[in-house]
C-alpha cells in the first residue's frame, strides 16, 4: 500500500506554527516511506475564507519547502461530488432529511438536561416519510445507536467512543451546503488518504468520520492526532507567544529549515540530538514516536536553533538567504558589486548573529557608509578626536599590505604612543568613524574586508563630524 498523507488547512486565517507542525509531520511521514503528500484547501466557510489567506498558506508552504505532490485541491470546487455522495446516502438510508427547527432542537435538549441526560438529537425525523411544508430540511447521518467506535490512534493509542453518546450528525445544512465532517470524509476517501495526521483537537470528530466512512464502505485511514503547542506559560498558544503567521518568522529572519527543526522537536526526539538537517528529519522521524503530551513554545530555543543552522550553512549558501534582507535595508545589487564579496562578510558574521535580520544589519556597514555624524555614539567617541583620526588615517594609508594582521599592528602601534597601550581607546573611535556606531565585528577584520580606499574615505568623512560635534 502506497502511503498518502494530506495537509488540509482552512483559509480563514493565517498559517501558524501549529498548522505548520502538522503539515511537517504529514510531509515527513510521506517522504520517509516514499509516499505522496496532498495539499487540500478546506474553503467551504465562505464567510470567513479569503483569497489572501489562501495565498498566504501557499506562500508559507513554499517558503518552508514543504512541497506537495498533488493539489492544491479546493473543497468549493468539489460541491457536485459532495451532492452525489449525499444523494447516495439518502438513497441507501444512511442519511435522512430532518425537518426540525432550531427552536425545536433547543427545546429538546433543554428537556434532556432537565432529566439529567446528555443533550443530543433524538432521531425523531429518522422515520419521517413526508416533507414538512415551509421548512428547508438539513440532512443528518444515521449514527449507530449501540456498540462502540474505536480509534486506534498512533499517538494516543486505543480510544473508545460509545455510540450511544453520538447523536445523528448534520452533514448538510438547510441551504444544501455540506458540513466539515462530511466533506473531510469524502475528500479523504476520494483522495485515497492512508494516514490522517492532524491536531488532537480533531480527535472527538474522528468517531463520527469513521462511522460515515464505514457507511460508505470505504477503507479507514490510520489516524494520528498530534498534541497542542502551548505557550511558555503552559496556556493556549496566542499571538503574544508566537502564534502568528509563519511568514512573520520569515520577516524576522529565521531560516525555513531552522523553523522546521524547532517544530519537529516539539513532542518528538531522536536520542539527545537537537539539530537536524532536512534529510535527517526525513530519515529519523516516526509519527508513532510523537509524545501525546502538549509541548511548550520556547522562543529562546528557536533563536538558538536558528543560530546553529546559520553557522552550519556554507557562507555562499547563507549569502543567498541573506540577499533579500539586505535588499530590504537598501543594499542594492549595485552596492553589493562595489563592496566586499558577500560570502566573506557572511563568514565574518556567522557566529555573531542569530537571525538573518540581525546579520543584514551587521553587514550593512560594508556596503553603505554612514551619512551622518548626528548620533550618541559619534558624540561619545569622536568629540575632540580629530587628531587621533588623522593619525589613524596616516598610519593606515602608509601600510604597504592591506590585511587584518597589518591593520592590527598599526592600531597597536598607535595605541602605544597615544593611549597607554590600550587598544580599545583607539579601536572604539575608529569603529564609530567607520561604521557610524559603536558595535561591529573585530575592527581589524572589518577594515580588511572594507578595503583601503573605502576605509580612508570614511576616516576623512568622520573627521568632519569631530569638527561639528558639540
Amino acid at each position: 500500500m502506497s502511503v498518502r498523507t494530506r495537509f488540509a488547512p482552512s483559509p480563514t486565517g493565517y498559517l501558524h506554527i501549529g498548522g505548520v507542525r502538522t503539515a511537517l509531520y504529514s510531509w515527513l511521514h510521506a517522504r520517509r516511506l516514499g509516499g505522496r503528500f496532498v495539499l487540500r484547501i478546506e474553503d467551504t466557510d465562505l464567510e470567513r475564507s479569503t483569497p489572501a489567506a489562501t495565498a498566504a498558506i501557499l506562500e508559507g508552504m513554499a517558503w518552508l519547502g514543504l512541497d506537495w505532490d498533488e493539489g492544491p485541491f479546493y473543497q468549493t470546487q468539489r460541491m457536485d461530488r459532495y451532492r452525489e455522495v449525499l444523494a447516495q446516502m439518502l438513497k441507501e438510508g444512511s442519511a435522512y432529511y430532518c425537518y426540525c427547527s432550531r427552536e425545536e432542537v433547543d427545546a429538546m435538549r433543554e428537556e434532556q438536561r432537565a432529566r439529567g441526560e446528555k443533550p443530543r438529537y433524538d432521531g425523531r425525523c429518522r422515520t419521517r416519510s413526508s416533507a414538512r411544508e415551509g421548512v428547508a430540511p438539513v440532512i443528518r447521518f444515521r449514527s449507530p445507536d449501540t456498540g462502540e467506535t474505536v480509534v486506534d490512534d498512533l499517538i494516543h493509542g486505543r480510544v473508545i467512543f460509545q455510540n450511544s453518546e453520538l447523536d445523528d450528525l448534520i452533514i448538510a445544512r438547510s441551504d444544501g451546503t455540506p458540513t466539515y465532517n462530511f466533506c473531510v470524509v469524502v475528500d479523504d476517501w476520494d483522495m485515497g488518504i492512508t494516514h490522517v495526521i492532524r491536531g488532537d483537537d480533531h480527535l472527538n470528530n474522528t468517531p463520527r468520520q469513521i462511522q460515515i466512512l464505514q457507511a460508505l464502505g470505504a477503507e479507514l485511514p490510520v489516524y494520528a492526532h498530534v498534541p497542542m503547542i502551548l505557550g511558555p506559560d503552559k496556556q493556549k498558544l496566542s499571538k503574544r507567544h508566537g502564534a502568528v503567521s509563519v511568514l512573520e518568522y520569515r520577516e524576522q529572519g529565521f531560516l525555513p529549515d531552522a523553523l522546521l527543526n524547532f517544530l519537529i522537536r516539539l513532542g518528538w526526539s531522536h536520542g539527545d540530538q537537537e539539530i537536524f538537517s532536512r534529510e535527517e528529519m526525513i530519515t529519523f522521524f516516526r509519527i508513532d514516536a510523537v509524545n501525546k503530551a502538549a509541548s511548550a513554545f520556547n522562543p529562546e530555543k528557536l533563536l538558538w536553533i536558528n543560530a546553529q543552522h546559520m553557522q552550519r550553512l556554507s557562507p555562499g549558501g547563507l549569502a543567498q538567504h541573506l540577499r533579500p534582507y539586505l535588499d530590504a535595508q537598501g543594499v542594492t545589487e549595485a552596492l553589493l558589486a562595489r563592496g566586499p564579496e558577500l560570502p566573506a562578510v557572511v563568514a565574518l558574521l556567522q557566529e555573531r548573529t542569530k537571525t538573518l535580520v540581525e546579520m543584514a544589519h551587521a553587514a550593512n556597514l560594508f556596503y553603505v557608509a554612514p551619512v551622518s555624524g548626528d548620533s550618541k555614539d559619534v558624540e561619545k567617541h569622536l568629540q575632540g578626536q580629530a587628531a587621533l583620526l588623522d593619525s589613524l588615517r596616516t598610519h593606515l594609508e602608509a601600510l604597504p599590505v592591506w590585511s587584518a594582521a597589518a591593520i592590527h599592528s598599526a592600531i597597536q602601534e598607535l595605541a602605544v604612543g597615544h593611549a597607554e597601550g590600550k587598544m580599545g581607546k583607539i579601536a572604539q573611535p575608529l569603529r564609530v568613524a567607520i561604521a557610524g556606531r559603536a558595535v561591529s565585528p573585530p575592527i581589524d577584520t572589518t577594515l580588511a574586508l572594507l578595503g583601503k580606499d573605502e576605509t580612508l574615505a570614511r576616516l576623512r568623512q568622520a573627521m568632519t563630524w569631530t569638527q561639528s560635534a558639540p
